[in-house]
């Protein structure tokens, strides 16, 4: 019975990536997906007033791993997350510990994402339906989970760019993950990969990230990398945005 269960869980996935081909709209070039890990206080003090400036949509996914619950110089708080939220940008679960989920059991990693999800309704939020995967590792369990939970999108590792018609969007690839080392021409190639119906989906954490410098962006070079997305005409949104490119609404 196995080897026909598996064969009926591809048939399933298949044909519901058809039905999200045939539902969605039309994907335009320059469609960039701006997202950002781990409740950053930077988040809040610099990368938020510069998309602002830009006209530039994003996803914030928050967590409160690490030690935002005692460091809330490089953390943000809730409150902050809310004036987020009330700006337009959308927030996203990032999970409550950040614990990889292919090592958690199914009842820690439900009770992680309910965690955030109560949290955002205290703070008059609205439960997320965008997700990040920490460490960027995903599961068959935590797809499921996600999936049941009434997620439309979520977040994994990979260097390509997000595929609406063929690609899970609960195991969504990003084109761009923003490092130390990383560099303008990495990122306008990201960038570039945004056509013929593909989606470029950006990660970044703090900008600076002073707690994590493995994954810290400089301000002056997310500058540039914003500056390209608008030089180029880029239409820039949060994910909750791809609704319509996905076959979700």
């Amino acid at each position: 019975m196995k080897p026909f269960s598996t064969a009926l869980s591809l048939l399933i996935i298949t044909c519901a990536v058809a039905w999200r081909a045939l539902a969605a709209g039309p994907v335009p070039d320059k469609l960039v997906v701006l997202t950002f890990d781990d409740s950053v206080a930077s988040q809040a003090t610099f990368v938020a007033p510069l998309l602002k400036k830009h006209g530039f949509g994003a996803t914030f996914f928050i967590t409160e791993g690490f030690e935002f619950l005692v460091d809330k110089k490089h953390y943000m708080t809730w409150e902050q997350i809310k004036v987020l939220h009330d700006e337009g940008f959308e927030i996203g679960n990032h999970t409550r510990k950040h614990a990889g989920v292919n090592k958690q059991k199914p009842e820690q990693l439900a009770a992680d994402v309910e965690f955030i999800e109560q949290q955002c309704v205290k703070f008059g939020i609205p439960k997320p339906v965008s997700f990040c995967y920490p460490g960027y590792a995903t599961s068959e369990a935590a797809v499921k989970l996600l999936r049941e939970r009434g997620y439309q999108f979520a977040r994994a590792g990979g260097a390509k760019a997000f595929n609406p018609n063929t690609d899970d969007p609960l195991t969504m690839p990003q084109a761009f993950d923003g490092k130390p080392d990383s560099t303008l021409e990495q990122f306008k190639a990201a960038v570039a990969q945004a056509k013929d119906g593909k989606i470029a989906v950006m990660t970044f954490h703090g900008v600076p990230d002073i707690k994590h410098p493995w994954v810290n962006t400089d301000p002056v070079k997310f500058e540039a990398y914003m500056q390209h997305l608008k030089d180029e005409g880029c239409t820039v949104i949060a994910m909750r945005d791809l609704a319509k490119y996905a076959g979700k609404e």
